[in-house]
């Protein structure tokens, strides 16, 4: 391509010169080059409204590799951007030119010095990864953006990030101390106050330029806590020590790319309080932001009700929005005292307040607020809204006010969104209903913008206070600081790179805020799918665009909730629910991923998705990836043969059936123990490292039916028990059990009709055998109209069918008004001995327990009910969240096993290695029974199983 020019710059690379350079790169880098389509589709977008196609994606192993990177990029002629955790909301880890992914391997850790308060980390270190480590010294980073457990430093310094607690903390920039950064020239330049470290041409170039703008870098720039917008000239001045690693942090990657950083530390408090304060309405909660300042808190953060979720409100002082407050101090009774005397000065604008001290508590109200980047893209009424005017700040005590005017903004524009933030430093988040698709919504989108901006600056704003201007903003950037400013910009940027290299079309000859958008290439029609998509009006498309990029998903081991196990497993982008995603997007686009339907690319990404259903809860946004898993394997194999698994194991209820009715249940056991045995899991896909669990003799519907013989039930209440594959066929003793202690709750008990032939239609729909799914479940929904019509509620013992018939039944029978009556009645075994035997009293068992939640009772059902029951019974103690790894077919099928084993290593085992002697192992899943059995060597039972043996222990 030849050097760039003016002209060249952001432009894409055509794929034949894609190719010269990917293989340039991999003759000179040691670490990871990619051009498949795979991996350039994971990197099209970050977290904004922006996608770009870039033509390789390089992670190298050190400061030499990406040296060599640029080398190559330069002599080609194509530009580089450099990308850190991909959270960006304004579009600037996007473009065309190579990619540098750091989290790959530049992700150590290089020193901590506790005496200093310092540490030096590479750019790919994950914030939470060094928070812990410096937590060892009683100490950490000070900004902490709410995706602190995936964004790295190098993101946050090329963004300049804050979080909740740069009131008392500052900004990233705030706590930079040096960086050794490498420019697209390759060279080499450390970043410090004096600027000894910096090539000399740099460095005379910057200070002629600052020598000869010295009354304009004075005064052209707002002072509020949180000016991120623009480049940080004013650091260079003299009187400000010529801090040029405060000039680069912010910088977008369009300077230079950073290889090291050493950071300042801050002392964390030895204890924390959190003081919630209720307001009567946004405004009211700005309004009195600033006025709690002077007391020196760690926080001070902003929402309104309508980001609060209805089960959480009740923790929370009356009000419509609440000042989240944290106050520190040496230890708890200096922490409360402290956030008392904030409370009562507080009194007289606030509508109530609730002090939270106890840890899990604290960390549940964080949650929400941190999880509202995702959340809020979605309004009450289900609407999509989207970033775009993401964090705008102005004054603290202007807030109150600018809120009150943006809201008419938003009203006269036509559009709603739901703002939250960083109220103590002025800094306001808010996702907007744009329509991003259709051409008069872009205009719109793009009149508010200029409108928004001029708002912005007549409140003596920030474009930016926080995420940076990328795409989204740089373009307006002439409105808050004038051209003029804006010209010494871009003259700072050819200082560094005269090419224009670097992150083409960021912050300095910036694309247009309303070009590039991800939604552009989506086909404009919905497409004829299986699943009815209820919350996305049908449409796969909507669905898909559930996902925003603010990677949940991307949370590594040991952290809470399930989503995402396969990721927690490998550590690959392509097996996080947002990596999927993106491919799923990359397939409906067709530019990157072009086969449709029949894509090998999201096939493999899928693969390790275990249908978990973890991301429709732990997702912000609610990605179903099981439910589009389904729907995408239903399409790919449509007329053509689908692997062995899906035949042996999606197809199992059949098997099962079979063998019941011809009573061969001991000559398979005894089969399973030969070595026909491996022959047989050959055929069948089923991994060879796993055992073919043992046949019941008796299956659950046979003893049921000895049982029930001579059994009166007159006056009691009737419960039909769901008669399961796998508590059929597989784990009798379970329903047995469910049986004896709901007839011991003055229940009765009755199966439903066709009892042994009724089903949900799970092992079709985890392998998108979606046609038969649909067939099971309106056979099964004939059997069951007469329990439908009696309005009797169903217990189903296994959770992975009660969620199925939650919620897969309704979304593959939407027409059915059958399937929604049934997804009401269906109440797990804690719930419906809540709800149909309040009075009863369980036996007690005063144990402590161990095990696993299922992960679709996690994600679907809930489990409030079961600690309920537990506690009854004194069983003490918690279940391990995540996913056991087994996850149905998944744990067993050929090529598994290693992920299914490093999922249940990432908590469920070590949990129960650890339990005491005497722990009761519980595992409501027969999944995760038998992945402690065949792992762990241990035995776990079915609550019901628990409390019929404490039955029957109390009536000798």
């Amino acid at each position: 391509m030849g050097d760039m020019t003016e002209e060249t710059v952001g432009k894409a690379v055509g794929a034949a010169e894609a190719r010269e350079v990917a293989r340039a790169l991999r003759a000179v880098v040691r670490g990871d080059v990619a051009d498949d389509p795979a991996s350039r589709a994971l990197m099209t977008m970050d977290a904004s409204n922006y996608r770009r196609v870039p033509p390789a994606v390089v992670a190298p192993r050190d400061a030499d590799d990406v040296a060599a990177a640029l080398a190559v990029c330069r002599e080609a002629g194509v530009p580089v951007v450099p990308r850190g955790g991909g959270t960006s909301i304004a579009g600037q880890a996007t473009g065309t030119g190579v990619v540098l992914d750091f989290t790959r391997h530049m992700a150590a850790i290089e020193s901590i010095d506790p005496t200093t308060r310092t540490a030096v980390v590479q750019p790919g270190v994950v914030l939470d990864d060094l928070c812990r480590a410096a937590g060892v010294h009683g100490l950490t980073f000070g900004p902490d953006p709410s995706t602190h457990s995936r964004c790295t430093l190098g993101g946050m310094i090329g963004n300049n990030s804050c979080g909740s607690h740069s009131v008392a903390w500052g900004t990233t920039a705030d706590n930079v101390l040096a960086l050794d950064v490498l420019t697209y020239g390759g060279e080499r330049a450390r970043l410090a106050p004096g600027g000894d470290g910096v090539p000399e041409r740099l460095r005379a170039g910057a200070r002629a330029l600052v020598a000869g703008e010295l009354a304009r870098l004075r005064t052209g720039f707002p002072e509020l806590p949180r000016r991120i917008s623009g480049y940080a000239l004013d650091a260079l001045l003299p009187e400000r020590g010529e801090d040029w690693a405060r000039a680069f942090t912010g910088s977008e990657g369009t300077l230079g790319v950073v290889t090291s950083a050493t950071v300042r530390l801050v002392e964390r408090p030895g204890a924390r309080v959190l003081a919630v304060l209720g307001y009567a309405d946004e405004s009211a909660a700005a309004d009195a932001a600033a006025t709690l300042l002077p007391h020196h808190p760690l926080t001070v953060e902003g929402m309104a009700s309508d980001l609060v979720p209805e089960a959480e409100r009740a923790a929370l002082p009356r009000g419509e929005a609440w000042l989240f407050v944290e106050v520190g101090g040496a230890n708890r009774a200096e922490a409360r005292g402290a956030a008392e005397r904030l409370c009562r000065a507080a009194a007289g604008d606030a509508t109530g307040h609730v002090l939270v001290t106890d840890p899990d508590g604290v960390r549940a109200l964080w949650r929400v607020r941190e999880d509202a980047a995702g959340t809020a893209t979605r309004l009450p009424d289900g609407s999509e809204a989207w970033p775009g005017w993401e964090d705008c700040a102005v004054p603290p005590v202007n807030l109150g006010a600018y809120l009150r005017d943006f809201r008419a903004l938003l009203t006269e524009h036509g559009l709603r969104g739901l703002p939250y933030g960083h109220f103590g430093d002025g800094c306001v988040h808010v996702r907007i209903d744009f329509d991003l698709i259709h051409e008069e919504g872009i205009a719109r989108f793009r009149r508010f913008s200029t409108d928004l901006a001029d708002l912005v600056v007549a409140h003596g704003g920030s474009l930016s206070g926080e995420h940076g201007d990328g795409q989204a903003r740089a373009e307006l950037l002439p409105r808050m600081y004038g051209p003029e400013l804006v010209g010494l910009f871009a003259r700072f940027k050819d200082l560094w790179d005269p090419t224009g290299g670097l992150n083409p079309g960021m912050l300095v000859r910036p694309h247009r805020l309303d070009e590039n958008l991800r939604f552009a290439p989506l086909p404009r029609e919905p497409l004829p799918v299986v699943f009815g998509y209820p919350d996305d009006g049908g449409d796969f498309s909507a669905a898909v665009r559930r996902c925003v990029g603010v990677a949940k998903c991307r949370n590594p081991s040991g952290s809470a909730g399930v989503m995402c196990p396969s990721y927690r497993a490998t550590g690959e982008e392509m097996h996080s629910t947002r990596g999927r995603a993106r491919l799923l997007h990359e397939m409906l686009a067709g530019e990157v991923v072009t086969d449709g339907w029949r894509s090998k690319e999201v096939l493999q990404a899928l693969d390790l998705c275990l249908s978990c259903k973890g991301c429709r809860r732990d997702c912000p946004v609610g990605v179903d990836m099981a439910t589009y898993k389904a729907e995408f394997l239903h399409h790919h194999y449509a007329g053509r043969r689908r692997p062995a698994a899906h035949y042996s194991m999606g197809l199992l209820p059949l098997w099962l059936r079979v063998v019941a009715a011809t009573r061969t249940a001991p000559l398979v056991n005894a089969l399973a123990r030969t070595p026909l045995a491996a022959l047989g899991k050959r055929l069948g896909g089923i991994a060879p490292e796993r055992d073919v669990p043992p046949l019941p003799r008796t299956p659950f519907v046979r003893w049921w039916r000895r049982h029930r013989r001579g059994r009166a039930g007159a006056g009691r209440r009737r419960v039909v028990l769901w008669p399961d594959t796998f508590t059929n066929h597989l784990s009798p003793e379970a329903g047995t059990a469910a049986v004896r202690v709901l007839e011991a709750a003055g229940l009765e008990v009755v199966l439903p009709p066709g009892a042994g032939r009724v089903c949900c239609g799970l092992t079709w729909i985890s392998t998108g055998q979606l046609d038969g799914a649909r067939r099971v479940l309106r056979r099964t929904l004939d059997r069951l109209e007469p329990v439908l019509d009696a309005g009797l509620p169903v217990v189903v013992l296994e959770p992975p069918c009660a969620a199925a018939l939650r919620t897969d039944a309704v979304e593959l029978l939407p027409d059915d008004p059958r399937a929604r009556r049934l997804a009401a009645s269906v109440r797990t075994f804690a719930q419906v001995l809540e709800e149909c035997a309040p009075d009863w009293t369980p036996p007690r068992v005063d144990r402590p327990v161990a095990g696993q939640t299922h992960c679709h009772q996690h994600a679907v059902l809930g489990d409030a009910a079961e600690r309920r029951l537990r506690e009854k019974t004194g069983l003490t103690g918690g279940l391990s969240d995540g996913c056991c790894g087994l996850a149905g077919n998944f744990g067993f099928e050929k090529g598994h096993y290693e992920v299914s084993v490093a999922c249940a290593e990432e908590k469920l085992l070590p949990s129960v290695r650890a339990a005491a002697p005497g722990t009761v192992l519980l595992a409501d899943g027969y999944s995760c029974r038998t992945q402690l059995a065949q792992l762990g060597g241990v035995r776990a039972r079915h609550l019901a199983e628990v409390l019929a043996e404490a039955l029957e222990d109390a009536a000798e």
